[in-house]
């Protein structure tokens, strides 16, 4: 019972301070949550369970591996948004950049279709299991009728009534969040305590197949190359020190989770199930599971508005504006509904990995091309470097199959 009342304490704290208007009008506060808010969206209610599921015991080297590599992928994106941006705003911008750098636009718009379809499946996932109605028809056909619902809003008044709802889901997530990992230390200290207390984990059989499993789950970071395309509203300097708050932020955030996760966990690598943190969570304190529920919801809806809108943008932007927003939202919810029917969801997270690897491989390129001519020969080498695993990613990424 105390429990439950500290961590609706902790909660209700985090969430005054997140909704105090000197934090709300800081400019480089807004700027860190929108990435923020993308990294540590749906992939942190999967995160867990799914490395365990992978390399068990090494959930946690796992998890820091690809929080070194997400940041490594963001210092390529921050070298685009300080040298390549000025080369492509010229009136004659070079044609190789510029072509490279449209394909990685329709790529970007093709990697947020696939991560639509999974944060609104994983939304459906949630609900049902609230309502103990665990059933993949359901799920999809609750997933469509989303789907059908944001294509009617964009096709008759944008999406920009729906976006107004992403900053409060934000702000509560992340107080749930907080609480969360509130939660999981009180949970572990008294672990601790208890006698006999053991990891009750299995060796890694194959790791190959375990890393293959890691490049499937890429997806779990993506999110800060929303502060790449945010420079209407900021200028280069604070996207790049807002997106590196982001990154740094949210991989601490990871670190804890996945941490402070591995004695709950241990009995739990036998089990794939995209909701399994809400089983988790029971053990920790009753009134956690409703909690992760409502931000289950709240993040699934809010990204799925936000890459709607992105992707819609950037399939009219690549189109040259033949394509009407109003029908390229109505596309992407099309292409979304069809992959919910087609795949499942932990598919659907491997190929939106894939996705988004070949996304940030064309940035490796973007930044190649913008480094010509100005030494920074180590970057260069970061880039190539980088450049190559991404390539491991998108040929050798698959789902976990249970």
């Amino acid at each position: 019972m105390l429990e439950n009342v500290l961590l609706l304490g902790v909660a209700i704290i985090f969430v005054m301070i997140l909704f105090q208007p000197r934090l709300r009008q800081s400019r480089d506060w807004r700027a860190t949550v929108t990435p923020l808010a993308s990294i540590i969206g749906s992939g942190f209610l999967v995160a867990a369970p799914l490395l365990s599921h992978a390399v068990n015991s090494w959930a946690l080297l796992a998890m820091a591996g690809i929080v070194l590599l997400a940041y490594g992928i963001g210092e390529v994106i921050r070298y685009n948004i300080r040298y390549a941006e000025p080369l492509l705003n010229r009136s004659q911008a070079p044609n190789l950049l510029l072509v490279v750098e449209r394909l990685s636009g329709l790529v970007l718009s093709i990697a947020y279709v696939i991560s639509v379809a999974f944060y609104l499946r994983l939304l459906a996932s949630f609900v049902l299991r609230a309502m103990e109605m665990d059933n993949d028809f359901l799920a999809n056909t609750m997933t469509t009728a989303i789907l059908i619902f944001i294509a009617l809003m964009g096709w008759r008044r944008g999406l920009g009534g729906l976006e107004v709802l992403e900053e409060s889901a934000v702000n509560i997530k992340l107080s749930i969040i907080i609480a969360l990992l509130f939660g999981l230390a009180w949970f572990d200290v008294n672990w601790l305590l208890q006698a006999g207390t053991d990891m009750n984990y299995r060796a890694v059989e194959d790791w190959v197949y375990s890393l293959q499993l890691l490049a499937g789950i890429l997806l779990i970071v993506q999110g800060f190359e929303t502060s790449r395309y945010l420079g209407a509203e900021y200028d280069a300097e604070t996207r790049i020190r807002t997106m590196r708050y982001a990154q740094i932020l949210s991989g601490i955030i990871y670190l804890l989770f996945v941490g402070l996760s591995l004695p709950l966990l241990s009995d739990f690598h036998e089990q794939r199930d995209e909701t399994a943190i809400i089983t988790l969570s029971a053990n920790v304190a009753v009134v956690l599971p409703a909690m992760l529920i409502v931000a289950a919801v709240m993040s699934q809806f809010s990204a799925a508005i936000a890459d709607t809108a992105g992707s819609g943008g950037l399939l009219s932007e690549f189109s040259r504006q033949r394509l009407m927003p109003r029908f390229a939202y109505a596309l992407v919810a099309a292409v979304a509904i069809i992959l919910v029917w087609s795949a499942s969801i932990f598919e659907i997270i491997a190929i939106a990995s894939r996705a988004f690897a070949f996304y940030y491989l064309f940035q490796c390129l973007v930044a190649l091309i913008a480094s010509r001519g100005r030494g920074h020969f180590a970057a260069r080498a970061g880039f190539v470097m980088i450049a190559g695993i991404l390539m491991l990613v998108v040929v050798f990424a698959i789902p976990d199959g249970g």
